[in-house]
């Protein structure tokens, strides 16, 4: 009987050993276009999963953002990329979902604690399936130098009209240059230009929406209204914007030259380390004191499964633990800036991430107008907007012959707008 017994034990500890062993051979790749994070995996958010689930080990495994697209594309091709895909919002993820490479993830009990809004730039057009677990978003708005501020009396504006004042005494006063942004790379004037102040002339969602119906055109004067408003801009952008890269814009503001820096708020982790001042940030100013505010607060990364790997089990249990709000807490404050999208509350330990996200409670949530369909033909609205933002500040096209150029450009292809 004894003997019987052990010899059980025994079976059922090689059992036991063997289920063990295999588990602990699983190992999860992560493809990812942001290689700026990588230490924050590695030394965060991966040791967090892997303690709570033996037995399953996750590899990051980042690309550079301008080759992403096209090396995963190649990898899915080739059966090669990894069992977890981080996907970009909107087309360039829904093209994969639709192409068979990413998993529907519709099923996942996480799901349910995003938003609809959250879970919309990672779903079809209809709604029906989801193929990526929302991560977070980055908000749109205005960073200054704190101390530039103070010295020259100044407090953050709420309207347009206290914006150009604000910017007339910086300028006046000769020590900063009034705003660091500059237009050769063109992506920074639509992003941190016309995407930043846009909203609170196209309302938000009730604009973009309109758009994509056909209800409005961008001849319009609501998406008119903010080429009107970059084509100010050159006068406070100091000497040589029309030559001066994102990168340089980043350094004159670090260095404390200039006082103010359309922003997203992906910048505060690299502004936090390099900037030797205090700085604020201020949403968008409104037209006029008591005007609903929008903010762009757009849905920026997510996660979904390769629809081809070989332990969708085990990419599940990783994609629950994203969904979860333990997830949602250890990333965001991992990386301020990058705001959950998760319903549950986070609260944020960075105290300029604190002033972004608290814009979400004074004005009204939307994303940036060109990322949803609009951009899915050619010309492709977003780089098109790109071009037109930047040569409307530079004063090469006025404001209405850039929005006309747009417009036409849309109704050549996109039937609701012909």
């Amino acid at each position: 009987m004894k003997r019987t017994r052990l010899a059980g034990l025994l079976l059922a500890s090689t059992i036991l050993a063997a289920g063990t062993a295999t588990a602990q051979d699983v190992t999860l790749t992560i493809e990812s276009w942001r290689n700026d994070d990588l230490t924050i995996w590695q030394d965060q958010i991966i040791p967090a999963f892997e303690a709570a689930h033996p037995g399953i080990k996750v590899q990051f495994t980042p690309s550079a953002p301008t080759e992403y697209n096209a090396a995963l594309n190649s990898k899915l091709d080739a059966g090669s990329a990894g069992d977890l895909i981080t996907c970009r919002p909107f087309d360039a993820s829904l093209s994969l979902y639709q192409g068979g490479k990413l998993a529907d993830l519709s099923g996942l009990a996480a799901m349910a604690n995003f938003s609809d809004v959250a879970k919309s730039a990672w779903q079809t057009d209809d709604g029906a399936a989801t193929f990526c677990v929302p991560m977070a978003s980055v908000i749109h708005g205005f960073i200054y130098n704190k101390d530039a501020f103070d010295a020259l009396g100044l407090a953050p504006p709420a309207t347009m009209e206290e914006f150009y004042a604000a910017l007339d005494k910086i300028k006046e006063d000769g020590t900063y240059v009034p705003m660091a942004m500059g237009t050769i790379d063109q992506w920074e004037a639509a992003t941190m230009g016309y995407q930043n102040i846009g909203p609170n002339y196209w309302k938000g969602e009730e604009g973009r929406l309109a758009l994509i119906k056909g209800e409005q055109k961008l001849t319009d004067e609501p998406w008119v209204a903010p080429f009107r408003e970059l084509a100010k801009w050159k006068d406070y952008l100091g000497d040589g914007y029309e030559a001066q890269t994102y990168p340089d814009s980043q350094n004159l503001f670090t260095l404390g030259r200039a006082a103010i820096y359309p922003a997203g708020s992906w910048e505060i982790s690299g502004f936090n380390a390099q900037a030797g001042f205090t700085m604020g940030a201020f949403p968008p100013p409104v037209a006029a004191a008591g005007d609903t505010c929008y903010i762009s607060d757009h849905t920026d990364i997510a996660i979904g499964m390769n629809a081809a790997t070989k332990h969708p089990e085990e990419a599940k249990a990783f994609l629950e633990w994203v969904g979860s709000s333990e997830f949602a807490a250890l990333y965001a404050n991992a990386l301020p800036g990058f705001f959950s999208l998760n319903s549950a509350p986070v609260e944020m330990a960075d105290p300029l991430a604190q002033e972004f996200v608290s814009w979400r409670g004074k004005c009204s949530s939307t994303i940036r107008s060109t990322y949803q369909i609009l951009s899915r033909g050619t010309p492709n609205l977003e780089n098109e907007t790109w071009n037109a933002a930047a040569n409307v500040i530079k004063g090469t096209e006025t404001p209405e012959d850039a929005a006309k150029r747009l417009q036409d450009g849309l109704a050549s292809w996109y039937e609701p707008q012909k």
